[in-house]
């Protein structure tokens, strides 16, 4: 079963007149929304847009395994486990929580920063907190976070191109730029696909596009 859920029904969030705009692709903070809590290992999925000089202060995390995919511009990470990185476009950086961390999330540069970012629920609670980056990640690199039972797949297509949807009892494909059809639907920018039990599916790019697919168990 495919169920698609459009951008425009994303949660807004964020604090605009701080130059961070935020949506959201499940529950979250005053949207709270018992129906749409999580969806496999997914517990959340926000497109952040940070203007220049704009950044998340310091804040906790617990027990949540966090992926950020840079769309555009640079993110500064900083974190109480003594990281400190600049994340640009096709790399994959994630923070695995564990029983605890801290972070801050800044557009130090001086052009717009859009990024996307996932947070998935762990299969054990508690542990050390741990972070990695993957510079320039391929297309034909699943990158894999066992934590969660989770694989991420990155593919950029050219226009008429075709790609397999990998096949497993939850996986959510979402759109970062450009146009695909999946399973009858067109999905543009910031669209998402919540695809259970999926098999023998492919994406087929309509316009050059890029895509996030989450494969869970």
């Amino acid at each position: 079963m495919t169920d698609v859920w459009r951008a425009a029904e994303r949660y807004p969030g964020g604090d605009p007149g701080a130059g961070i705009e935020s949506w959201h692709a499940f529950s979250f903070g005053p949207h709270y929304d018992p129906g749409n809590l999580r969806f496999g290992a997914l517990i959340a999925c926000n497109e952040e847009r940070l203007v220049p000089g704009a950044g998340f202060d310091e804040h906790p995390h617990s027990h949540t395994e966090i992926v950020t995919w840079v769309v555009e511009g640079e993110l500064t990470h900083r974190d109480s486990t003594g990281h400190e990185t600049v994340v640009r476009a096709g790399d994959v950086q994630r923070l695995s929580a564990a029983a605890g961390v801290r972070h801050v999330e800044r557009n130090d540069a001086d052009t717009p920063l859009t990024f996307v970012q996932t947070w998935l629920a762990p299969l054990e609670p508690g542990g050390e907190p741990s972070y990695e980056i993957v510079r320039g990640i391929a297309d034909s690199t699943p990158y894999a976070i066992p934590e969660a039972g989770a694989m991420l797949h990155v593919r950029r297509l050219a226009a008429g191109e075709r790609t397999a949807v990998p096949d497993g009892p939850f996986v959510y494909v979402h759109v970062v730029r450009g146009d695909v059809r999946l399973d009858g639907e067109e999905l543009g920018p910031g669209d998402a696909a919540r695809v259970t039990d999926a098999k023998e599916l492919d994406a087929v790019a309509v316009t050059g596009a890029e895509l996030l697919l989450w494969e869970m168990s």
